[in-house]
């Protein structure tokens, strides 16, 4: 009996070092992943975003006094922004998210049911970190944003590197408050 077990350990054991049908399967799997990976390093690299960023937008009232966001922007088609419509007296933030399509983007509507109050708000159109881009988007800015460029161009607050922003200040109603800033009048269609 101690016999045969010997045998049928020695007869296991022996199964794959001598099977030519498991090593070429084992030569044909590395093939394809050297192929796999030669691919992916073939993969043309997307050329850097060299332009200066450009951020321009606009504040529309709809006739519900709730506020539209619609801009452009020469950054990569498929970018992130973040809207935020801050009120000054108040403070109040309201915030969307919305993606770069064919260079145009549009955010809102801002504001409750009733719509906005009177007053000065402050909109901001931020470029987010690299680190929250879509990769082909990461590929054009950089890792780190290190391709942006431009007067709308900073560092991110969290040092996460490169970030954009452009603020304009509005203000919402039928009167004007006197003002010596430079700000757009919004007025309920």
């Amino acid at each position: 009996m101690l016999v045969l077990v010997l045998v049928l350990v020695l007869v296991g054991c022996s199964g794959s070092e001598n099977d030519p049908e498991a090593d070429q399967q084992s030569a044909q799997t590395s093939e394809v992943d050297e192929t796999g990976e030669q691919e992916r390093r073939n993969i043309p690299a997307a050329d850097p975003f060299d332009e200066p960023v450009e951020i321009e937008f606009e504040a529309n009232l709809r006739s519900d006094r709730r506020l539209m966001v619609e801009g452009r922007s020469n950054l990569p088609d498929g970018a992130q922004f973040q809207v935020v419509v801050e009120r000054e007296a108040s403070g109040v933030r309201m915030q969307s998210r919305t993606f770069l399509e064919e260079g145009r983007f549009v955010a809102g509507p801002f504001g409750s049911g009733s719509g906005l109050p009177d007053g000065g708000y402050r909109i901001t159109v931020n470029l987010p970190e690299a680190t929250v881009q879509p990769e082909d988007v990461q590929q054009r800015i950089g890792q780190e944003g290190e391709h942006l460029s431009g007067p709308l161009v900073g560092t991110s607050r969290h040092g996460l590197g490169r970030v954009a922003s452009a603020t304009r200040r509005f203000l919402v109603g039928n009167e004007t408050r006197r003002t010596s800033d430079q700000v757009d009048v919004i007025i309920v269609d």
